[in-house]
């Protein structure tokens, strides 16, 4: 599915640049592969994860990605990334957002449990793993490549959200 995209025109090749930089997350997040996500991040990147930590600069976001990351490569479950909107706030700053699913390692997507469900807010907590995520990128371009300057990752939580995903 291609992004919905907004803000300033830019040339296709912004977009195509996004959403396989997006790709590149995906990819480093499956395969447990820190080195690799790391390459998206600038030097100067403040980054929040899903559980409210805020690191500051590629060294502590390494320090803390390498030592979460790779013991996810024996998880039963990962995730999915997918570029759903892309503002583009200026031809070289563009804020993105992510639609983050858990899948199995054969590519099940386990929030589908919610839609429709009584209760997701319960549900959540008895599956904390099935629940999304929904990050947001603010990215720039420098030297002709896209990286992340600022990222928000965010756990759905909210109960109308989770049941109509």
């Amino acid at each position: 599915m291609r992004p919905e995209v907004a803000g300033v025109s830019v040339p296709q090749d912004d977009v195509d640049a996004i959403v396989a930089l997006v790709a590149r997350v995906e990819h480093a997040q499956q395969h447990a592969d820190a080195d690799e996500f790391l390459r998206v991040f600038r030097e100067d990147t403040i980054w929040t994860t899903a559980h409210g930590k805020r690191l500051i600069g590629l060294d502590e976001i390494g320090t803390f990605t390498r030592a979460v990351l790779p013991p996810t490569a024996a998880q039963p479950v990962t995730a999915t990334y997918e570029a759903q909107y892309i503002l583009f706030i200026r031809p070289d700053v563009a804020a993105v957002k992510i639609r983050q699913r858990p899948v199995t390692r054969d590519g099940h997507p386990l929030d589908e449990i919610f839609h429709g469900h009584a209760d997701p807010a319960a549900l959540a907590a008895e599956k904390p793993d099935a629940v999304p995520g929904t990050p947001l990128y603010v990215l720039a371009k420098d030297g002709g490549e896209w990286k992340v300057a600022a990222a928000q990752n965010t756990k759905v939580i909210d109960p109308d959200v989770l049941a109509k995903r």
